[in-house]
């Protein structure tokens, strides 16, 4: 495996039962699933690679940082790992909660690992979706820092006011004339590598990483 190799999604289960983590860890791997297991939240955070897709399978009542506390820290850390809880004894507070902070599911146990082995599947593919959708926003920001001020405020206020995206508006705007807008747009556009405005709008590049 080279570097440019892509890591297969993994499955991170976190249980403090060294009973269930054997149990799940090898029906998982038997059903074609790379699994890494933890004893506690604590293990989890020293070792996981946000670089590393997949998604994590996490018992609500873990001893000193429950799943709950878990799934904040990570979140405080933006590391966006998609979240199957499971518990013998969370309640509905606890799963409002867990659902409300993005977790894919909540199961109670006893739960049919067919339950279990479809959300897996739904999360690897929403951290898949969410980790092009993070490539794309990077390549973005990266293509628009390459703008001049003056282009970065004619894109800033395309984005803003996306109905208003005349040359003669624009112009208006920013006192300039719209010919001289047409050639801003022309290369925006073209250091962006995209077709349109409307896929510039599209793009969502927040204002913090707009600042001109």
């Amino acid at each position: 495996m080279t570097d440019d190799t892509p890591q297969a999604a993994t499955v991170f289960l976190v249980d403090d039962d060294a009973d269930v983590r054997a149990s799940l860890s090898r029906a998982l791997i038997k059903r074609g699933f790379q699994v890494v297991t933890f004893a506690d939240a604590l293990q989890f955070l020293e070792a996981y690679d946000p670089e590393q897709s997949g998604c994590l399978v996490l018992d609500y009542g873990l001893p000193e940082m429950d799943g709950l506390k878990l799934q904040q820290v990570l979140s405080e850390r933006q590391i966006g790992i998609p979240i199957i809880f499971i518990s013998g004894h969370g309640g509905v507070p606890e799963t409002v909660q867990a659902i409300k902070g993005g977790a894919v599911d909540f199961l109670e146990k006893p739960f049919r690992q067919k339950v279990l082995v479809e959300c897996i599947e739904a999360a690897f593919a929403a951290d898949a979706e969410q980790r092009t959708r993070d490539k794309e926003r990077i390549l973005a920001l990266s293509r628009f820092a390459k703008l001049t001020q003056r282009e970065k405020e004619v894109a800033n206020f395309m984005i803003a006011n996306p109905s208003s995206t005349a040359s003669k508006e624009i112009g208006r705007e920013l006192n300039i004339s719209p010919r001289t807008v047409d050639h801003h747009r022309a290369r925006i556009l073209e250091k962006m590598n995209i077709g349109s405005v409307a896929e510039l709008i599209n793009l969502s590049i927040p204002q913090s990483d707009r600042t001109v």
